[in-house]
């Protein structure tokens, strides 16, 4: 049952049996009933100064002849104060009618088809060939990887890119320092940490002598050309970044569909260009090739430079039009850092004015940035914390601290990897994506805080509890639940459907992050106030109804947000 709709439409014949006329639709009512912040407000309450105008009435006047007009089975009362409408629901239905909702309709408790026949591509993760995953990937990845899910969860088809950072000079740097000093064995068993020496030796040695850098671009140049030996060792590199990169991701959980890089889009750009010449856009400023964008409140979009050659934007140009022609998307969400702003503001407005309506469905997810114990990270100066080694050390940290809390637990190994890899994305994940992160090892892993930890052994809680039950085939009793404790998880679980909509329309994973730690925080404490395993049966099957839906709910959360949920902890 929803109650929305259901005192939505209760409010439409209350207002046509009173007014003659509802004013506003059974859709329109259903979006502006509120929860109040207090349940004893109740539990809906409805503003009715948003019918004053269509009736020519004070919002006090309709809501106190509206009161007396409206009853039904499920509503305990209602009340009119001040202009609003509060609804107050039977608890014993409330429950009743929320748990048979989320059990009945299971792992698709929450969503909807609205996603069903549409196509969303996510660009996200990006990482740089012959460079170390760092923590500074870890916003995109796991943002970009909930989103995936949650669009799934809808019904969307999703594609998720890792547009990979793998064209430039730096590249042709790289082969001229490999042709000088590396070797295949050696960088093959070495992975990036090898090349990265390579790179950094050929800096110093180009500081003694210059020339080093025209073999750099010489390569590079090469690399453009289509040379095959460049190619060759250009691709090896990317294969040997990647081979790196999947041990992250698999600790992750992250998959992608596509690794369609930088240099994809090589022979693709011209068209782009040749487009923007003939629809009259580009104009040449100082040699270089720019659309203007200076009516529009930016600085121009720089298309070509002096040189001819091409810079990002060109690139991204070029790809949004790929992914349109091969993808058909629906949506196209990027999830670049909050600094690229201006950049993809730049993006979208070319596209628009190159006639493609399309642009309105291209979204910059931006997020804020990552700092280390309060410390800012800087490549430049060392200070780097790469990801693999932060998994490894808080599942290390997580081992610990199950040795400590449950030595006996079978399977601490595979637990530990879940914990301590649920803490890092659960914390990368808790606040709005726009917000910067300061990741702390204490708060991360702490089990008794607003954390991944802490949710995870709720879920394995209610698991226990449900294990050592066994089987209860009692007619539950939903007056059981009538209680503050077990009305506030009932309320939670009833939001659910709410809250995953909300994540999904406003690119938001902390909305179900927070919703986890609010359901875990709701279930605990009924679990300390209320004894599940009663004498009543009725009593007991009820409450272990409210245990498996919360139970089921908190593994779904986790799951949308990539954090595996354990069953023991």
């Amino acid at each position: 049952m929803d109650f929305k709709l259901s005192i939505a439409q209760e409010i439409v014949d209350a207002l046509t049996a009173v007014f003659g006329s509802a004013a506003l639709s059974r859709d329109e009512i259903a979006a502006a009933l509120e929860i109040p912040p207090d349940t004893a407000m109740g539990d809906y309450a409805f503003p009715c100064f948003k019918l004053s105008k269509a009736l020519r009435k004070s919002p006090m006047m309709i809501s106190d002849a509206l009161a007396g007009a409206i009853s039904a089975d499920y509503l305990g009362r209602v009340e009119s104060v001040k202009g609003y409408l509060n609804f107050f629901i039977d608890r014993a239905t409330f429950a009743e009618k929320v748990i048979d909702r989320a059990m009945s309709e299971g792992e698709h408790y929450g969503s909807d088809d609205s996603g069903r026949g549409k196509t969303v591509v996510l660009d996200y993760s990006s990482i740089n060939i012959a460079k170390r995953f760092h923590i500074g990937h870890l916003s995109t990845t796991m943002i970009g990887n909930s989103l995936y899910k949650l669009h799934q969860f809808f019904g969307y088809r999703a594609v998720g890119v890792n547009h990979l950072g793998d064209w430039g000079t730096q590249f042709g740097k790289m082969i001229a320092a490999y042709k000088r000093w590396g070797d295949h064995d050696t960088v093959a068993q070495g992975g990036v940490d090898e090349m990265v020496k390579l790179y950094v030796r050929f800096n110093a040695e180009a500081k003694e002598h210059p020339e080093l850098n025209d073999e750099g671009r010489h390569w590079f140049k090469r690399i453009e050309d289509g040379d095959p030996e460049a190619l060759e060792i250009f691709n090896w590199f990317k294969s040997v970044t990647l081979k790196d990169a999947e041990r992250v991701y698999d600790l992750l959980g992250v998959k992608f569909d596509s690794y369609a890089g930088e240099s994809f889009y090589n022979d693709k750009m011209q068209p782009i260009i040749d487009e923007l010449r003939e629809k009259h856009l580009l104009k040449e400023d100082q040699g270089a090739q720019i659309v203007d964008l200076e009516p529009y409140g930016m600085p121009p979009a720089l298309i070509l430079r002096s040189d001819g050659a091409t810079l990002y934007i060109t690139r991204d140009l070029a790809a949004a039009k790929y992914r349109k022609d091969t993808y058909n998307f629906d949506k196209s969400l990027y999830v670049v850092a909050y600094q690229q702003d201006l950049h993809f503001r730049q993006l979208f407005k070319v596209l628009q004015l190159m006639g493609y309506d399309w642009y309105k469905d291209c979204e910059h997810v931006a997020f804020g940035m990552v700092s280390f114990e309060g410390q800012t990270l800087s490549t430049r100066e060392g200070r780097i914390v790469y990801l693999e080694d932060l998994l490894n050390t808080s599942i290390e940290k997580a081992r610990a601290i199950i040795d400590e809390k449950s030595p006996d637990l079978e399977n601490k190994d595979e637990v530990a990897r879940q914990v301590g890899v649920g803490a890092v994305v659960f914390f990368a994940l808790y606040n709005n994506r726009i917000k910067d992160i300061d990741f702390w090892w204490d708060r991360a892993l702490n089990f008794d805080g607003e954390t991944g930890p802490y949710v995870m052994y709720t879920h394995a809680r209610a698991c226990s509890v449900l294990r050592k039950a066994g089987e209860c085939d009692a007619q539950p009793d939903f007056s059981a639940l009538s209680d503050p404790e077990a009305q506030d998880v009932v309320r939670l679980i009833g939001q659910f459907p709410e809250v995953a909509k909300n994540a999904l329309n406003r690119s938001e994973p902390s909305m179900i992050t927070r919703f986890s730690v609010d359901l875990a925080q709701a279930y605990n404490k009924f679990y300390y106030e209320r004894k599940v395993m009663v004498d009543d049966l009725g009593a007991r099957r009820a409450r272990l109804m409210l245990t498996e839906a919360t139970r089921d709910l908190l593994r779904r959360s986790l799951s949308l947000i990539g954090v595996a949920a354990p069953e023991r902890m």
